[in-house]
């Protein structure tokens, strides 16, 4: 059975959501205050410009015209062409969409500092690439580098940063890249980009299956125009979000019917969310988005299916020699000897949160205002995702293991509070928002230079 949507009418006017933003606002001021306070007084709290990991470097670059001129067209547009389009054909238009707003937002710190230089430094997985030869022996033997000197001395050698601190997935697919002849900090950082960007045609896509087409379009422009884009491009945790994302869409795509193509549909979202597991330890909460799909459509055998694909790729690791377990009581080891150590739990409590709302913006501040308001009034698929979004983020900060993270690590949870922005009204209303989504974007990213 589907989720049907509810009519969403007004929850209020523009002045109790202007609160709701200043009042994030206020958060964020606090947050940095609190920051730059800890650092004044020596602690070792490893940001540049808190609550971000990024320094204060006022620029333009090649990407600002055209990050401007997305953001304009979007914004004035995105509404009105949402509402008329054929489906099919506003999906074909909103993704190479977000894929130039993605590419411009990276390219204002220009090419190779913004796109092709970001997952080749040395704690990214670029660097640790030309160290596989044979790949059934790096997965057999992963979990025996991921301790460091520093918690193991007897170690000969170990994992850079992020190859050790993730599965070996998220490695492996660079190595792929790589072995088909796209190699290197360009093609690995464009590959980003196009997989990320694709999150907001996959939310899209899970609100449609649930019978929620009209939260779909007026929440995809929102989707487009996210300011998390700026850590989209490029960090691998955007390419975790697009995988997450279709995941969880092929999910809802096998709720929605009883043939073949939603059977196969099923298998094959709970096969993608098993290829989480083994992108990220943190997607493992993850699991609340396809979970709050099931259990909201009550689809028992579309669970059974998806079990079933999510089944296959855990046995297929486990036989590879990899026990996803190990490497992560291995990898709380090394987080608790790393830059965690020294970051105070009740700041982070509150820098985490600050760095999820410049990931989510304004509309999305708002968009949840509007839900708390009138909890009733909001359509169930996007009250079922959202709330399951939020429950991860809160889980997530309040386990302490999010303090020796950024901002990036919230992207595959963040492009869950977009349906939200479908309460914000039409037509204007819905353009003012996404005006303030775009203004935010382009102001962190050409007034700071961010690391992801």
């Amino acid at each position: 059975m589907l989720i049907t949507e509810r009519r969403s009418g007004r929850r209020g006017g523009v002045l109790p959501d202007l609160v709701a933003v200043a009042g994030a606002a206020l958060l964020v001021a606090v947050a940095a205050l609190l920051g730059w306070r800890l650092i004044g007084a020596g602690v070792d709290i490893d940001l540049g410009f808190p609550p971000l990991l990024a320094r204060w470097l006022p620029h333009v670059g090649p990407g600002t015209p055209v990050a401007v001129a997305v953001a304009g067209l979007v914004a004035t547009n995105g509404p009105g062409l949402a509402a008329r389009l054929r489906w099919r054909t506003l999906l074909w238009a909103a993704y190479p969409t977000a894929v130039l707003w993605t590419l411009a937002l990276a390219m204002v710190d220009g090419w190779q500092r913004g796109v092709a230089g970001r997952l080749a430094t040395r704690d990214e997985y670029l660097h640790d690439v030309p160290l596989v030869g044979d790949v059934p022996l790096m997965l057999r033997t992963f979990s025996d580098h991921i301790l460091t000197t520093a918690v193991d001395p007897g170690q000969s050698w170990f994992w850079t940063t992020h190859v050790g601190a993730h599965p070996p997935l998220a490695f492996l697919l660079f190595v792929w890249l790589d072995r088909v002849g796209l190699g290197g900090g360009g093609p690995a950082g464009v590959s980003v980009i196009l997989v990320g960007a694709s999150a907001c045609v996959a939310v899209a896509v899970t609100l449609r299956s649930l019978g929620a087409e009209q939260v779909a379009r007026r929440a995809l422009p929102f989707g487009v125009l996210l300011p998390g884009a700026v850590w989209v491009g490029v960090s691998a945790d955007g390419l975790f979000a697009g995988v997450l994302a279709w995941s969880v869409a092929l999910v809802a795509v096998g709720c929605a019917g009883r043939g073949l193509r939603s059977g196969v549909a099923a298998v094959a979202g709970g096969a993608l969310y098993g290829c989480c597991l083994y992108l990220s330890y943190g997607l493992a909460l993850g699991v609340l988005l396809p979970l709050a799909v099931l259990v909201g459509t009550g689809a028992g055998r579309a669970a059974v299916l998806a079990a079933s694909g999510l089944a296959v790729v855990v046995l297929a690791f486990t036989a590879s020699g990899f026990w996803w377990f190990t490497g992560y009581a291995d990898v709380k080891v090394i987080y608790a000897a790393s830059i965690a150590a020294s970051r105070p739990y009740l700041y982070f409590g509150l820098a985490d949160i600050a760095a999820v709302l410049f990931a989510a913006g304004p509309a999305l501040v708002a968009g949840i205002r509007r839900a708390v308001a009138a909890p009733g009034a909001v359509p169930r698929p996007a009250a079922l995702l959202a709330g399951a979004a939020v429950a991860a983020i809160l889980l997530a900060d309040l386990s302490g293991m999010s303090k020796g993270e950024v901002e990036r690590i919230w992207l595959p949870f963040v492009v869950w509070l977009v349906p939200l922005a479908a309460l914000l009204g039409r037509p204007a209303a819905p353009r003012a928002w996404l005006l303030g989504q775009a203004v935010l974007a382009l102001a962190v990213n050409h007034l700071l230079l961010t690391v992801w």
